[in-house]
């Protein structure tokens, strides 16, 4: 496969999006070729534009999930701008939404409502809670799902919960919103209809805490918070060192623990004490294995405790700050950094992490509001329409 042929050329998403889950979503598929056609509200656009001004005056999260695309600006509550969008349902093969609940129904934008004009089409609708249940019409955003999803009862620290410090529930929503796309678009090649995708905020965050759920299965107690380090695994976490750094560690197995009590504490012994003889009996006498821990660590460098890990082979890491990261020796050494084009100029942008041997991704440029809204409206044969469409402010 050459670097000019990606999995999804070809393809054509009209995407009704805004803030984080479906832009995620739809950003990816762009990574894969797919032609991206980001509908926005004239004048300001989808409002996570206006989060931040941190890259070059643009808002961190839409710089992050929004290259690659082309920015469409109509007012879907005129009837003009809706007879544009059936001219793009008309030539597209996936439609994806996260309008707030009830919002695409309403607008006769539903499967069933769209099915029957355009049977190819997928569609993908991405909500809180889903399409039923007593939560139906309840809004819904990241740091709410946390909640909702049980999620905040395990992250933090003693009785003060702390909420995953990236839009994690948005997220899980956008990648599995993906997938599914990608799945339905297998599925049509088999049947030749297309189908619908429906995701919900608070199922796929439940699905990533099973690990938790199981825990605490059949009125079993859950698992504390235990800020940084792991809630049932000892020693697995954060211990400064004597230069003031953090280095963050894990004992998975018995041979792990007999190595690091040799290597990294040199107290072979410690490995025969009964009182640490397996992982239930560490996470029971947690504090004494930790301070032993960190006794020996206040005597040295993260560097001296980070080279004794690895001698001991056992897994260990640096607590970066996003500095660290930006600069991080192995992701340069990978080449995993590019640089795209926005309005405020060039920045750089991670590679998807995740393609098909020999396929380069698109990298193509973050749009400005409406950037592309008089290409796509001569394209679809209504060039002479867009002045009196502007006075109108359809578009």
């Amino acid at each position: 496969m050459n670097d000019t042929t990606r999995p999804l050329d070809g393809i054509t998403v009209i995407a009704l999006e805004h803030a984080i889950a479906a832009p995620f979503c739809t950003r990816h598929l762009a990574d894969l070729g797919a032609r991206v056609i980001k509908i926005e509200r004239p004048g300001g656009g989808d409002f996570a534009r206006g989060y931040d001004r941190r890259v070059q005056g643009m808002a961190s999260h839409f710089v992050w999930v929004n290259r690659s695309k082309e920015s469409l600006t109509l007012d879907l509550k005129h009837p003009d701008a809706r007879a544009v969008l059936d001219r793009l349902l008309a030539q597209a093969d996936v439609f994806v939404q996260n309008l707030a609940p009830g919002a695409a129904e309403r607008m006769g934008l539903s499967f069933q409502a769209l099915h029957d004009d355009f049977p190819r089409l997928i569609v993908c609708d991405i909500s809180g809670y889903g399409d039923g249940g007593p939560y139906r019409d309840k809004k819904a955003y990241d740091l709410l799902i946390q909640g909702e999803s049980g999620f905040l009862s395990i992250t933090g620290d003693g009785d003060q919960p702390a909420k995953a410090g990236c839009s994690i529930a948005d997220i899980s929503a956008g990648m599995y919103a993906y997938s599914g796309i990608l799945s339905a678009l297998i599925q049509r090649q088999h049947t030749g209809l297309g189908s619908r995708v429906e995701v919900s905020l608070l199922e796929t965050m439940t699905e990533w805490m099973g690990y938790p759920l199981y825990y605490a299965y059949d009125g079993a107690s859950p698992p504390g918070r235990s800020g940084a380090a792991h809630a049932t695994i000892c020693p697995y976490g954060p211990f400064q060192t004597g230069d003031g750094l953090t280095v963050l560690l894990g004992v998975q197995n018995e041979r792990e623990w007999a190595s690091f009590c040799e290597v990294v504490l040199e107290q072979p012994a410690l490995a025969d004490d009964p009182r640490y003889a397996s992982n239930v009996l560490r996470h029971e006498a947690r504090a004494e294995v930790e301070s032993r821990i960190r006794d020996v660590f206040a005597t040295l460098t993260s560097g001296a405790v980070m080279a004794r890990l690895d001698r001991a082979q056992i897994a260990n890491a640096r607590l970066n700050e996003m500095k660290d990261v930006w600069a991080h020796p192995q992701l340069h050494a990978r080449g995993r950094f590019r640089s795209v084009m926005t309005p405020a100029g060039e920045v750089p942008a991670l590679l998807p992490p995740a393609l098909p041997e020999g396929v380069s991704p698109r990298m193509d440029p973050v749009p400005a509001v409406g950037q592309h809204t008089e290409a796509i409206l001569a394209e679809l044969g209504l060039a002479s329409s867009i002045d009196r469409l502007r006075a109108d402010a359809a578009i």
